[in-house]
């Protein structure tokens, strides 16, 4: 896998300089893993040679950390958005920020969605990943601020340059195996402490549980969707992003 850095990101700009909002060039990086040429990534139905290759999704990541508006004045000027996020997992890659804005718009807010290509299986939940992408855009834009998209809520900005953080990445759900889980607004059982349960409301907003004599009425699949599968005493035995 090949190595990106932003100095990198900024030799790439010349490849593709469009005015007003649509990206100067793209450099991304997945806890220290890069396409690092800052192209357009493969349409999301792209699937490589041969009959069992998995399909390539492509899809928001999970939660927006931070947003960050650097201005450069050497060279080209330019504003570099710099976002940092979480995946559901490892193994999320190609990361970037594609934009929703074309033309100037009326608020002035450049909106952007932060996506990359998930892993093509469900995956265990072992922990967030940290990923993170740039959005270089000509300084002479007129954008007053930006508002950067993940799968469950976005960030604004509306200082340039400037720093704006999101919500507490939560409950990655790395160590629920085992514990026992307790509903929205039940009591923990007795002799049990805060440590050995899982609480409903700790759980990212598009977790899903399922008991142990539950049904799966669709076999539809989400890599932003945290699974539970409990036993019959209410532990959980499962959990995996799928």
């Amino acid at each position: 896998m090949k190595k990106s850095t932003v100095a990198a990101a900024l030799v790439a700009v010349g490849l593709g300089l469009v005015i007003c909002g649509t990206s100067l060039a793209q450099t991304t990086t997945s806890a220290g893993r890069a396409n690092g040429q800052g192209t357009a990534p493969p349409p999301a139905s792209a699937s490589s040679p041969g009959a069992d290759a998995p399909t390539e999704v492509r899809a928001p990541i999970l939660r927006v950390i931070s947003v960050e508006v650097i201005r450069s004045t050497h060279g080209t000027p330019l504003d570099i958005v710099r976002v940092r996020g979480i995946a559901s997992t490892e193994g999320w890659e190609e990361a970037e920020l594609v934009p929703l804005t074309r033309g100037t718009p009326k608020d002035g807010m450049l909106e952007l969605i932060f996506v990359a290509r998930a892993p093509a299986e469900a995956m265990e939940a072992t922990g967030f990943e940290p990923i993170e992408a740039i959005f270089p855009i000509e300084s002479s834009h007129p954008f007053k601020g930006v508002n950067v998209r993940g799968a469950l809520e976005s960030v604004t900005l509306t200082q340039l340059p400037g720093y704006a953080e999101g919500k507490s990445p939560g409950e990655d759900c790395s160590k629920c195996v085992g514990k026992v889980f307790v509903a929205k607004g039940a009591a923990v059982p007795a002799g049990k402490s805060a440590a050995e349960v899982v609480k409903e409301e700790q759980l990212p907003p598009l977790s899903r549980v399922i008991k142990h004599s539950d049904g799966i009425p669709s076999a539809e699949t989400n890599p932003n969707r945290l699974t539970l599968v409990l036993s019959r005493d209410g532990t959980i035995t499962s959990a995996i992003w799928d």
